[in-house]
C-alpha cells in the first residue's frame, strides 16, 4: 500500500511491512551479515513489520526508533538513530556488534550513484536520512558495512517508504532495494 499524498521523509511515523515482491532477495546480504541459517529462514519467510517513531529531542534532533516483529510477534531488530552523524556501538540479537551513525543528508553530498538516485522531489528537497553501520571488528568476525538512504520514491505509480542499500564485504558489492507497504499511523 503507497503511503499517503501528504506522507514525506520529514516524518515516517507509522507502521510498514517490507513488501517481498517489490524489494531486493536479502539472503546474501544475511549470510554476508553472519545471521544463522535459522533465522535467515525465519525472516525469508515471515513477515517483517516497522514500528516506526521519528520526532526531535529535547536537543531538537531528530530521532528515528524502530521495533521491528517478525510473523507472530516474534522480535526483529531495533533501530536506534539519532541524525546527528556521531558513531553508536550497539549489540544485536540478529546481527552482532556493530557501530551506526545516522543523519539527514543532501542527495548532491552523496558519492554512490544507487543511493541517490529515483527519490520523490518532496524527498530531494528535504534530504535523504543516511545509514551507516558496519560491523564491529573488535567483536563481530563478519566484515561488513550498509549504506543505506531512506525516502519516498515512485515504484509502479505509487510512492512507497523504499530503503535504497549499497552492501559491501570482503569480495562482494551488493545493492538492493527494500521497498514497504504503508499499514497505517502507529
Amino acid at each position: 500500500m503507497a503511503v499517503p499524498a501528504e506522507f514525506t521523509i520529514k516524518d515516517i511515523t507509522g507502521k510498514f511491512v517490507m513488501n517481498k515482491g517489490l524489494s531486493g532477495d536479502t539472503e546474501k546480504l544475511l549470510t554476508l551479515q553472519g545471521v544463522p541459517w535459522l533465522k535467515r529462514k525465519a525472516i525469508s519467510y515471515g513477515t517483517i513489520t516497522l514500528f516506526i517513531k521519528h520526532f526531535k529531542n529535547d536537543e531538537g534532533v531528530e530521532v528515528i526508533n524502530i521495533e521491528q516483529t517478525l510473523t507472530g510477534g516474534f522480535p526483529g531488530t531495533t533501530e536506534l538513530r539519532t541524525l546527528d552523524w556521531e558513531q553508536r556501538h550497539n549489540e544485536d540479537h540478529v546481527f552482532g556488534a556493530v557501530i551506526g551513525q545516522s543523519r539527514r543528508v543532501p542527495v548532491s553530498e552523496l558519492d554512490i550513484e544507487h543511493l541517490k538516485k529515483d527519490w520523490t522531489a518532496d524527498t530531494v528537497e528535504h534530504g535523504l536520512i543516511q545509514s551507516l553501520v558496519s560491523s564491529d571488528k573488535e567483536k563481530n568476525s563478519n566484515i561488513w558495512t550498509a549504506n543505506q538512504t531512506w525516502g519516498i520514491q515512485e515504484i509502479n505509480g505509487e510512492r512507497r517508504y523504499v530503503r535504497h542499500v549499497k552492501f559491501n564485504a570482503p569480495n562482494d558489492d551488493i545493492e538492493i532495494l527494500l521497498v514497504y507497504d504503508y499499514l497505517g499511523p502507529l
